[in-house]
């Protein structure tokens, strides 16, 4: 059923009206899915009125087409609605443009991004969501909220730490948005944090070990999105994050540090994604079902160190739950104070250990 823009529903006696935006996604078709089987209500939103029908029939949901790059279009789709859970990647194109719809409408934001420079973005519209009175919380999927959960956990248990180093290994493969994402940075090159500035690095600049089941696990430095968010969430100075990677994969990507340039080109970067497109399909079910991933924390400081390695279920798993989690949240209460908001910092550190499947494994 398609839906007809409301007037905004903010007063106590009405219920919050929110919207997933990207809902025929990989990722937002499963967030959907989830939350018509809770009976939340989404309306579902996104570019491609077609496949908005369809699903929207399927989950018997409402649904409103717009697109992201006319402000009247974001402003007019968004009327009504209370908040945003936006899941349309890649988020350096989408997530700026439904930020603003979102600031001139009063409307939260969530979205399930893991990009530095979204984060960066939404970070720097602090001041302008606390006079609008709205959150703005990006990240709240496997992009980042397990890491930087356990990051905010490390810190309040150790709070003498001056240095955060964070890992993971994933299973399942990526989905169309996330492998999107990855080639764009690709000639982007990598990011660490040192004395509190983000610094660019090569990409793999730094390797090392990570320890599980006994077995050693190859990991190279990404730019992951904690480079940025765990800082606001710590405070923590020198951040590096990794994933593990086999010999082979380091070695190739560390081969691509030459093409940097190249990588970088419109072009290029326009063939890369096609490619993608037609190859890239994400986990199926039982994929997602069989799957973990794995998380390393370590903390240093003061000639001491703390490691702590937590377990969840696949990264796609995880988004559903962790995102739908925080909606619940918002739905069920009243709305925290306006302003940017890193996942531990909107739910506290030990929310991810709330979800199904996660858990400390490692010394604590």
């Amino acid at each position: 059923m398609s839906d007809e823009p409301e007037q905004p529903s903010q007063r106590e006696d009405f219920p919050m009206q929110w919207m997933i935006y990207g809902a025929t996604g990989y990722t937002g078709r499963l967030i959907a899915a989830e939350a018509a089987r809770r009976g939340l209500q989404p309306v579902l939103a996104g570019r491609n009125e077609a496949a908005l029908r369809v699903l929207a029939d399927e989950l018997g949901l409402r649904w409103r087409q717009f697109p992201l790059d006319l402000p009247t279009a974001v402003e007019e789709g968004l009327r009504g609605i209370d908040l945003v859970l936006h899941c349309a990647g890649p988020f350096s194109a989408t997530s700026a443009p439904m930020l603003e719809g979102c600031l001139a409408r009063r409307t939260h934001y969530l979205d399930i991004t893991g990009e530095i420079d979204v984060f960066a973005h939404c970070h720097a519209q602090h001041a302008r969501a606390q006079e609008a009175g709205i959150v703005v919380a990006p990240g709240v999927g496997f992009d980042v909220v397990p890491s930087d959960c356990l990051a905010a956990q490390l810190h309040r248990d150790n709070p003498w730490a001056t240095s955060l180093v964070l890992a993971f290994e994933g299973g399942g493969g990526f989905s169309p948005g996330t492998a999107k994402t990855s080639v764009e940075g690709l000639g982007s090159g990598g990011r660490v944090r040192e004395n509190g500035e983000l610094k660019r690095v090569p990409l793999a600049w730094k390797t090392r070990t990570f320890t599980r089941d006994g077995a050693d696990r190859m990991a190279m430095t990404i730019p992951w999105g904690d480079v940025y968010t765990a800082y606001v969430s710590t405070g923590i100075p020198d951040i590096e994050v990794y994933t593990t990677a086999s010999p082979k994969s380091i070695a190739r990507i560390r081969r691509l540090r030459m093409l940097g340039p190249l990588l970088r080109m419109q072009v290029v970067q326009r063939w890369l994604k096609r490619r993608v497109e037609r190859s890239v399909k994400g986990p199926d079910a039982r994929t997602r079902a069989d799957t973990q991933a794995h998380f390393w924390g370590e903390v240093r400081g003061n000639g001491r160190a703390q490691v702590r390695r937590m377990v969840t279920p696949n990264g796609y798993a995880l988004t559903v739950d962790a995102s739908l989690g925080i909606v619940q949240c918002f739905l069920d209460n009243p709305a925290p104070p306006g302003g940017y908001y890193t996942p531990s910092q909107l739910m506290g550190p030990d929310y991810v250990l709330e979800l199904p499947g996660v858990a400390i494994v490692g010394p604590v």
